[in-house]
């Protein structure tokens, strides 16, 4: 880390439990944060109980009060919150989880790097050497295979976690071009190895997942509840809290004035309405926040409402937090999990963000997301004649035809990020299914 982001690391690690505890309520959905109140509730006879959760407000005592944060519900099964919550646990530095924050940004729903590991580096301020040594951190997550760079990386992390790695598994992995083209004697000869010890090696192969990160993509996350709905008026675009699921704090005023009368219960009153008070203001703020983002998205995204995912704009993190006067880091919690409705489906917000083609690539059409470049490339490929695939120079004439101008490497380049094999191993990939 830079010497300029090292002072805010330090000041990060002193901060007191009611802070992280706001903190962490950035992150919650509306169901889960409504679920964290009602367990504060239970302990708490001046927070009003709203029925959620089946407990009682009887016997509440001032001891034994478990750690607020620790009694936190889990998160909801979304790959960045999954992962996310495991980076909480691995990296307890403030410094170092600033730092796998970063990366997170960087995982794209498959569970892979969208950008190359020495852009992460020049972002983070880190060398080469720091770079790949936290990589190799954050590459103990779970499942297997997240924060992967290829498709070969992918793969073997998998094989050496499952201890299934044998020379010929590794020759294959090295030669993984060669099995793309189904060129069985090239295999072989690259194996060093007879044909069944190749089918052996194929088999721990296709046992393994080349894209970890679609397994939390589950149709149970597809039918939560959103935390904010977006609605088109004849004013625009205005992005609204989910009234039905939104989380509140009600503060019993009338049985704290009781409590108070009793001096034997003063100060335990006093205590007791005071988180009451202070855990009011932080779902507050909580909610305004959550909207003042969702609503910074929206005016940058109305192209996206309007024509759908082909028209998604460049946007970053950092945009959204220097417009609405936050941190970065703030944007990146609220972001995490939060679930927004729009014509185009419930999506999570983390969707609306993706960085923007280079400038310095010829006709790559500068101010439109390399997020946008890669739909239009799957919706080409998906509709495309098996027998006869779109090269990459046919696919940048068609993107070019509607939208920008794209070199065939730039075509390439994406297309490799989406994990779609070269036209000519499209080809061959039912030969690949019958070895």
């Amino acid at each position: 880390m830079n010497m300029q982001l090292a002072p805010r690391m330090r000041q990060a690690t002193t901060m007191t439990g009611q802070m992280q505890h706001a903190i962490s309520l950035l992150q919650l959905t509306n169901t889960e944060l409504q679920s964290h109140i009602d367990k504060e509730a239970e302990e708490n006879p001046f927070i009003e109980f709203s029925g959620t959760a089946s407990a009682s407000k009887a016997n509440t005592s001032l001891g034994d009060a478990e750690s607020a944060i620790s009694r936190l519900p889990e998160r909801p099964k979304s790959l960045y919150a999954h992962v996310g919550a495991q980076l909480d646990i691995l990296f307890t530095d403030a410094r170092d989880r600033a730092l796998a924050e970063r990366f997170l940004e960087a995982l794209d729903p498959n569970g892979w790097l969208d950008e190359t590991l020495p852009d992460i580096a020049a972002a983070c301020g880190l060398s080469a050497e720091e770079a790949e040594s936290f990589l190799t951190s954050l590459q103990q997550v779970e499942p297997t295979g997240l924060f992967s760079r290829n498709l070969a990386e992918c793969l073997r992390l998998q094989v050496e976690a499952q201890g299934r790695m044998t020379p010929v598994v590794d020759k294959i992995l090295k030669n993984l071009d060669i099995l793309g083209s189904a060129r069985l004697p090239a295999m072989l000869r690259a194996c060093a190895c007879s044909m069944p010890e190749l089918s052996e090696g194929l088999k721990v192969i296709r046992a393994l997942d080349p894209k970890p990160g679609t397994a939390f993509d589950t149709s149970q996350q597809k039918v939560r509840e959103p935390d904010v709905i977006v609605r088109k008026t004849a004013k625009g675009w205005v992005v609204q809290h989910n009234k039905s699921t939104l989380p509140s704090v009600r503060v019993d005023l009338t049985s704290a004035k009781l409590f108070k009368q009793d001096h034997r219960a003063r100060d335990y009153a006093g205590e007791r309405l005071r988180m009451a008070k202070w855990l009011h203001r932080a779902v507050e703020h909580r909610n305004h926040t959550t909207l003042d983002v969702a609503t910074e998205i929206v005016r940058r995204q109305t192209a996206f409402l309007d024509h759908g995912e082909q028209k998604l704009a460049p946007l970053t993190l950092a945009e959204v937090a220097d417009s609405i006067g936050v941190h970065e880091s703030t944007v990146s919690r609220v972001t995490t999990g939060t679930l927004m409705a729009t014509p185009h489906g419930a999506l999570p917000l983390k969707r609306f963000f993706s960085t923007a083609l280079s400038a310095a690539t010829d006709g790559d059409g500068e101010g439109m997301s390399a997020a946008a470049v890669r739909f239009r490339i799957q919706q080409l490929v998906a509709a495309e004649d098996p027998v006869a695939p779109l090269s990459d120079d046919t696919l940048a004439r068609l993107i070019g035809e509607k939208g920008p101008d794209l070199a065939r490497r730039t075509v390439a380049k994406y297309r490799g990020q989406l994990k779609i094999p070269s036209s000519f191993a499209r080809k061959r990939n039912a030969a690949i299914g019958r070895v």
